[in-house]
């Protein structure tokens, strides 16, 4: 060990990270190990490089942006529909069908102590969300007489409870060989000044790396192999949140194999011009999503003759991946966004900070950054009451109380 720590000690200098040992000689044995380990594999330039980017704002005047084409799901010609989910059935049945969960994050915003898959929302009963979202799976297994595996990405915080959670309810009957996790990756937060944070227990303070980390995720833990074993060409993409996700779609399947396509995406029409929301456009000619935050006021309430938003597909974290895509998206990191947040870290003097105030980036990629790799996709809109009521504030907009009563009015109108 005394080995590795000079090694780690030789590094930090050279980076200029010394700080990472503050809380070393109090550790115990198991965890300076960790401690040496979990810094060893960082890439310093890459934390370097992330940094600088923090300093300069993102330009997108040279970027050539323009509506992305979609298929309205109530104007299919019924013909026309009938083929595609007759297409897309027949893949599922032949078991070439797979759903990922991304669940990695903490019910924290609720008032939730635990993973947020496991977050009790009202409908009827409290159910927690990873229940709804079985019965959503379970549903389609029994009508397409199909196996369905279903695959949780989880994170290094919630990975155990998860898991445990799992086990209790038997993996709801779905079969434990058909029920898999993997971890999300992570990365360390950085102060103003460009230096890594230790935290609280004296570990290099990590963050995990956004939902676009799935793709690269997927390959690390084994599971795009996994699936490639068991014949899956279709990966049905979506978070925990939203209640309604209609994870196992034949008509969005059939749509993207009769186009050609290597990906689909879900949206639904935006409320109003100002709705914080990320929304489907081009990207010179690469099918990509504007966030709410970069799209200016002419763009957001640009109409056509119609009188429709010109941008007003929501991006709604609902895609559908071919196997091909995701092997190839994965073979190179997506570019990460920093996010400014508040961080609680122990200084270099040992002490303990909670800041009041934001104080340190973290670094996430994300989901539709991996549309840019393509040549197109197809984007189905649907009814937000049929397939979005997201649970991520404790109250007011996206909150349990709207998406209770969205899952409610829902399945009383399904159950006519």
């Amino acid at each position: 060990m005394d080995e590795k720590y000079e090694k780690v000690k030789e590094i930090l200098k050279k980076y200029n990270q010394e700080q990472l040992l503050i809380w070393y000689d109090k550790l115990i044995e198991q965890k300076k190990e960790e401690l040496l380990d979990q810094i060893l594999k960082i890439d310093f330039d890459q934390i370097e490089e992330l940094y600088q980017e923090t300093k300069g704002k993102k330009d997108f005047k040279d970027c050539k942006v323009e509506p992305l084409s979609y298929i309205d799901k109530q104007k299919i010609p019924t013909e026309e529909r009938e083929r595609y989910e007759k297409e897309g059935i027949k893949l599922i049945k032949e078991g070439k069908y797979a759903v990922v969960t991304m669940a990695g994050g903490q019910g924290t915003r609720l008032g939730h102590n635990g993973p947020k898959g496991t977050f009790e929302l009202e409908v009827g009963e409290k159910k927690p969300l990873f229940t709804l979202l079985a019965q959503t799976i379970k549903e389609a297994r029994d009508k397409y007489d199909a196996v369905i595996p279903w695959y949780i990405m989880t994170s290094r915080e919630n990975n155990y409870k998860t898991t445990e959670f799992f086990k209790r309810h038997n993996y709801f009957d779905m079969g434990e060989e058909n029920v898999k996790f993997f971890i999300q990756n992570e990365l360390p937060m950085i102060d103003t000044q460009g230096k890594i944070l230790v935290d609280e227990k004296g570990m290099v303070k990590e963050a995990a790396d956004g939902h676009g980390g799935i793709f690269e995720a997927m390959r690390k833990e084994g599971i795009t192999e996994e699936m490639e074993k068991r014949g899956i060409e279709w990966i049905f993409i979506a978070g925990v949140d939203n209640v309604l996700a209609k994870m196992v779609d034949p008509l969005l399947t059939g749509i993207a194999i009769d186009k050609n396509f290597l990906a689909a995406g879900k949206s639904v029409v935006k409320n109003n011009p100002k709705e914080k929301v990320g929304v489907f456009c081009k990207k010179n000619n690469k099918p990509s999503v504007i966030e709410y935050t970069e799209i200016t006021d002419e763009m957001a309430e640009k109409v056509d003759e119609n009188g429709e938003l010109l941008y007003g597909e929501s991006h709604i974290l609902c895609n559908l991946f071919n196997i091909k895509a995701i092997e190839e998206i994965a073979k190179n990191k997506l570019p990460y966004h920093s996010a400014f947040k508040k961080a609680k870290y122990i200084d270099k003097n040992g002490v303990i900070v909670v800041p009041t105030e934001p104080n340190a980036y973290k670094f996430e990629s994300f989901i539709f950054d991996a549309f840019e790799k393509l040549n197109d996709m197809a984007i189905l809109r649907v009814k937000r009451e049929e397939e979005f009521a997201p649970v991520k504030n404790a109250e007011g907009v996206d909150s349990p109380e709207t998406a209770s009563k969205l899952y409610k009015e829902y399945i009383k109108n399904r159950n006519k």
